[in-house]
């Protein structure tokens, strides 16, 4: 079998593990047991892909001299080291299918840009690849976010909104942080997953949309599952084609090719044209362990070139901060101390938390929303978000055990309570 032939077969055996039942606890033992040429996954997945479809790493170039990158379409992607030819290997084979690929690895190890390339090699590529931050969306505005919504859908919903679903049609959907989707919208998104059906907030017309998914993530999402933190079929309907992006200790032969790449970015725009990396730079920068990976080194290199004296660079990796060297002892010691000592809150205790801050400050407003003097005012806050907030937190639905509540501001009562008082506020 040659090897295009390779390659078209290893892509329709991973089209077919795609089809199998994500709610399937046992997936993997389920395939082998249902497909007889399982085994040759394990085969395929060592065959030599066409030389064309395979990026290719230049040789290691002198430790100051030239950044070394692969060939397109992975020309984002600074390297040479074996590990980084192996996952980009995997990418050529994954890429050009519609398959789902959860991408693993530490913080600040370049998932996005691994998932650009795939989407970069795809069908899909004239058509948008849009990013979204699980870890970013509020719990309650999940569904509005993914999905969209419909005019009036709730309080604040003045047009109608396309979700990212809807924007990412016939496309790629990229889930950044997906382990951090809280567990009671998992089912939410499964459903997408695997019908390509959803609703948007606020109608009952069902939209369908053709979607590629790649997500990425810094947990173990084993572990997650075990802990009931993630579902077990959504953990399964991601994890079709697992890629792992190794951390930056694993692959030190890459350190010159980014460390020159991020000296080239800095030096014009800190107009720092003097500075250039001496043989002994790039030895220090080797020894570091790297806990933040490529960003982490991204980040010593620039505070680098800021505090340069005389066209040389000094880095002190052992200290946890440039900046803080300079600091009176007592007061970072004092800050570490509180930081140690923090309580830790869960996110009731959270909500809770901002519930009584914001009953406190329409107390002592008298139940005043907007304008000056107002609650929104006093919490540092837009009106409408403080709006949205108390209706989201339930503040609007409290019954008054004191005296009736003064009047509100029109604008501000009518959006938030259609009503003129806000009972609970004394």
């Amino acid at each position: 079998m040659g090897a295009k032939e390779t390659v078209s077969e290893m892509v329709r055996i991973v089209r077919s593990m795609n089809e199998l039942n994500p709610t399937e606890p046992a997936r993997c033992s389920f395939f082998e047991r249902s497909n007889p040429r399982s085994h040759e996954i394990r085969q395929l997945a060592h065959a030599r892909p066409p030389e064309s479809a395979v990026p290719r790493c230049e040789s290691e170039p002198s430790l100051a001299g030239p950044t070394s990158r692969a060939t397109p379409p992975f020309d984002k992607i600074i390297g040479h080291s074996r590990v980084l030819c192996e996952l980009l290997e995997q990418v050529s084979m994954v890429g050009p299918t519609d398959t789902t690929v959860l991408i693993l690895g530490e913080s600040g190890t370049g998932k996005e840009l691994v998932a650009e390339a795939i989407h970069d090699i795809s069908s899909r590529r004239n058509r948008p690849l849009v990013r979204v931050n699980c870890g970013s969306i509020p719990s309650e505005l999940f569904e509005s976010e993914f999905f969209g919504h419909a005019k009036g859908a709730f309080t604040g919903a003045l047009r109608d909104r396309t979700g990212r679903f809807q924007h990412a049609n016939g496309g790629t959907l990229f889930l950044d942080e997906v382990g951090e989707i809280p567990p009671a919208h998992q089912s939410k998104l499964l459903r997408v997953l695997q019908v390509g059906q959803f609703e948007r907030v606020g109608e009952e017309t069902t939209r369908q949309v053709d979607v590629r998914i790649i997500a990425a993530t810094n947990r173990d999402l084993q572990q997650e599952v075990r802990s009931g933190r993630f579902r077990q079929d959504l953990y399964y309907r991601l994890c079709v084609f697992p890629l792992l992006v190794p951390p930056l200790r694993e692959r030190r032969e890459d350190i010159p090719d980014l460390a020159n790449h991020f000296v080239s970015l800095f030096r014009n725009r800190l107009n720092r044209l003097d500075l250039r990396l001496t043989n002994t730079d790039i030895e220090v920068l080797g020894r570091h362990d790297w806990a933040g990976n490529i960003r982490e080194l991204q980040n010593a290199i620039e505070r680098a070139m800021i505090l340069a004296k005389e066209s040389r660079l000094r880095f002190d990796l052992g200290s946890p901060s440039l900046i803080a060297q300079n600091q009176d002892p007592v007061v970072i010691e004092g800050m570490t101390k509180r930081s140690s000592t923090a309580e830790i809150l869960t996110s009731e205790s959270l909500r809770q938390l901002e519930r009584d801050s914001i009953l406190a400050a329409l107390q002592q407003t008298r139940g005043k929303i907007s304008g000056p003097a107002g609650a929104a005012e006093l919490l540092g806050l837009n009106a409408n978000t403080l709006t949205y907030r108390i209706r989201a937190l339930g503040i609007g639905r409290l019954r008054s055990q004191s005296r009736p509540s003064e009047s509100l501001g029109r604008s501000a009562t009518r959006s938030c309570l259609n009503a003129n008082r806000l009972p609970g506020v004394p």
